[in-house]
């Protein structure tokens, strides 16, 4: 029996051995920027649409390279300056050269040796094109799990998320993106129309806490508001919501705006550039916001219309729209 054993456990190692290994996970990154012969590649960790600095390389006569243990595959940002936009970047265990464009926001970047940024890319060629379809061509990919995620998520119905997650390979179940999916799913079936609105407190520019049931009063109506100072559509909204604003605050309509930054600094000053003479609360936690994710923000600006009795009666309502609901309801 014990030599049955001994036997099936050779047999069982031998066949491991044999196997396609996988890479150990070392990074490896061959690098040129164009037009910059000194200074430094930082090397960076993509997580909720924000990047994390993880290693960073000097760049000598034009070149800079990385090799690193890290995830693989995942997926990774590439900045000359930490402050500002990062070149995504999918890698995978291949060896890959990157020939950094330092003008334009990295618009022509170019990225050999990796088959999963050549397929992030060839996505990125796309137009319209249904997200099950992409799915469905490639479940394996990370690449379909992150167009879900980054592209979708705010499109698409709590039971159509769910729907595609399952035609994802089971193996990408457990990503972050996927993670993040599922608990937009699950929050968005709770922020519908014609349910409570969940209640939260923040603080305010000064540091006040301010209780968001404390906004609704009889007869009027709270627009529950998400933007940025950083977010150039949020910024480009503001006339409109101000006009709103103007137009109907006598009339019963109240601005309750939670911002998305992550610098108070940026924050304050929108507020007081864009004339936004309202309530305004935020954590800058930037994508972490506790009350954006208590309402499945995954895109902003993004906006709840609430009514006196905390049932949300109208969500994404902007320029002609907000304007013809707000005049039903309040003219």
């Amino acid at each position: 029996m014990m030599k049955k054993i001994f036997l099936a456990c050779a047999v069982f190692m031998a066949m491991l051995s044999c196997a396609p290994k996988k890479d150990s996970n070392n990074l490896k990154i061959d690098g040129t920027v164009e037009g910059v012969s000194e200074g430094t590649v930082y090397l960076q960790k993509f997580h909720n649409k924000s990047f994390f600095v993880l290693d960073s390389a000097p760049i000598t006569n034009g070149e800079f390279h990385f090799s690193k243990e890290v995830e693989l595959p995942e997926i990774y940002g590439l900045t000359l300056d930490t402050t500002r936009g990062s070149f995504l970047v999918f890698l995978d265990e291949n060896r890959a050269t990157v020939h950094l464009d330092s003008s334009s926001y990295y618009r022509n970047t170019t990225i050999e040796g990796s088959e999963l940024h050549d397929l992030y890319a060839e996505y990125k060629s796309l137009r319209n094109v249904p997200i099950d379809s992409f799915i469905r061509e490639n479940p394996n990919s990370l690449v379909s799990a992150y167009a879900l995620y980054r592209d979708f998520s705010y499109r698409l119905s709590p039971e159509e998320i769910k729907s595609n997650i399952r035609l994802l390979d089971p193996s990408l179940w457990n990503t972050p993106y996927v993670k993040v999916l599922e608990e937009v799913a699950a929050t968005l079936e709770v922020v519908h129309i014609g349910k409570p609105a969940p209640d939260f407190s923040l603080n305010d520019p000064v540091g006040n806490i301010v209780q968001f049931s404390d906004q609704l009063s009889p007869g009027r109506y709270v627009l529950l508001d998400f933007w940025a100072s950083w977010c150039g559509p949020c910024r480009r909204s503001s006339p409109s919501k101000v006009a709103a604003y103007e137009r109907y605050h006598e009339k019963g309509l109240d601005i309750f705006s939670v911002s998305l930054d992550h610098n108070r600094d940026g924050w304050v000053e929108a507020i007081e550039k864009d004339h936004l003479a309202w309530t305004h609360v935020s954590d800058l936690q930037h994508w972490d916001s506790a009350p954006a994710k208590l309402y499945g923000i995954r895109a902003i600006p993004s906006n709840y219309l609430i009514n006196d009795q905390g049932i949300i009666v109208a969500k994404n309502l902007r320029g002609e729209e907000l304007e013809k609901t707000l005049g039903d309801l309040l003219q």
